[in-house]
């Protein structure tokens, strides 16, 4: 369809045989360096398919630390650089580069080199993290991030937010700008006083700055992040959220956007919804096939709230700490299986409800091998495409 615009997100695990909701716990798995390292190889080469199959954009993660195996790849703009030289055509973003983790001088560097090497192939995408582990290992502030096993969430939240509310403003004025600075709470650029050739230093310039157009992309799983992100402008990503959740926060975006900016967006622009797929020649088969994968992805994320999109029995958001199942699951609308056909009807829904055109499928549950994945790709470019009208 010329006005779908279809990615392809993976997490970039390694491959398991014992996936599925029971043992072994999450943090009882530790998979060898050359483990980890050959599902980098192989998390590259499914891009290299997804640019031959015709996707539009392809998106890696940002985590580090995971010996358990379910994201290993902490770096997605450096790999995206390795992948735009083996492809042609597809765009690289990140879902999401950890905000909070980076100095945002860095992260702006980084991004506009791979963007210019790629010839404005690179899209920006953000978030402010899942794992604590991580991201207090990653900055200076004493930044972590909400999350169950975190007893002081709200503060957590606060900074968390605060850092990156900053430094997402920095990254915007270094890349738009041929010289700029920022005076805020947690970051005053250039440091005050610095001595530089007989004077002191007022502005900086980033150096490469993006040579093509470019776009930001942002998570949106609360109401706080959604009265932000469009009235700053980045484009809003929707994911593991009950779908009527997602059509109130899908019009609510278009209509801060208007209230802050004066212009009315068609109804699917500048949002994106990404949701789960298994394809197979039946609907039973497909049950079998991705329950494994689902059910090691919520005892994995469950956690760390991931699952707060979802609907509960009331009507509203999930008490805090739901592994769902994958009935819960097809009843949200968070994955989409069963036939060709099958999986054709529910993306129309999304079609219908929300007017989807940037629709990202993550065909890669964890544990699946990644010659699954790339058949998942295939068959929903090639089988459920064709018969979305």
């Amino acid at each position: 369809m010329a006005d779908l615009k279809l990615g392809a997100f993976f997490f970039g695990g390694v491959e398991m045989s014992d996936a599925g909701a029971g043992p072994p716990d999450p943090m009882d798995r530790r998979f060898s360096n050359e483990e980890c390292w050959k599902a980098t190889l192989d998390y590259i080469d499914s891009a290299v398919v997804a640019d031959e199959l015709g996707f539009d954009s392809f998106w890696t993660t940002e985590h580090h630390f995971q010996y358990e195996g379910y994201e290993v790849i902490p770096n997605g703009l450096q790999i995206s650089t390795w992948i735009a030289a083996r492809t042609n055509q597809i765009r690289m973003g990140a879902m999401f580069n950890v905000v909070p983790q980076w100095n945002p001088l860095r992260l702006a560097e980084d991004f506009a080199t791979l963007h210019n090497l790629s010839g404005g192939r690179g899209i920006l995408g953000v978030g402010r993290g899942t794992v604590p582990r991580e991201v207090l290992h990653l900055n200076d502030k004493g930044v972590s991030i909400g999350s169950l096993d975190n007893p002081d969430q709200k503060a957590a939240d606060v900074l968390n937010r605060e850092v990156f509310e900053e430094s997402m403003e920095i990254v915007r004025r270094a890349l738009a700008n041929e010289s700029f600075s920022f005076h805020g709470d947690h970051f005053d650029i250039p440091v005050p006083g610095i001595p530089d050739r007989g004077s002191t230093v007022q502005e900086l310039t980033l150096v490469p700055r993006p040579l093509y157009p470019y776009e930001i992309w942002q998570a949106v799983t609360s109401p706080p992040t959604l009265d932000y992100v469009p009235v700053v402008g980045h484009g809003a990503v929707f994911w593991n959220q009950h779908y009527s959740f997602i059509k109130r926060f899908w019009d609510k975006y278009g209509e801060t956007y208007e209230q802050s900016h004066g212009t009315t967006l068609a109804p699917s622009e500048k949002r994106m919804l990404v949701i789960a797929v298994r394809i197979e020649d039946s609907y039973e088969a497909a049950v079998e096939s991705a329950r494994p994968g689902h059910d090691e992805f919520w005892k994995f994320l469950g956690p760390y709230g991931w699952s707060r999109g979802y609907m509960g029995d009331d009507g509203k958001p999930a008490q805090p700490g739901l592994i769902p199942t994958l009935d819960e699951s097809l009843e949200n609308k968070t994955i989409l299986l069963g036939t060709p056909e099958q999986v054709a009807e529910g993306v129309q829904f999304y079609r219908d409800l929300l007017g989807v055109e940037n629709l990202t499928i993550f065909p890669h549950l964890l544990g699946d091998s990644y010659a699954k994945a790339n058949e998942q790709m295939t068959r929903f470019k090639q089988e459920v495409v064709p018969l979305l009208s």
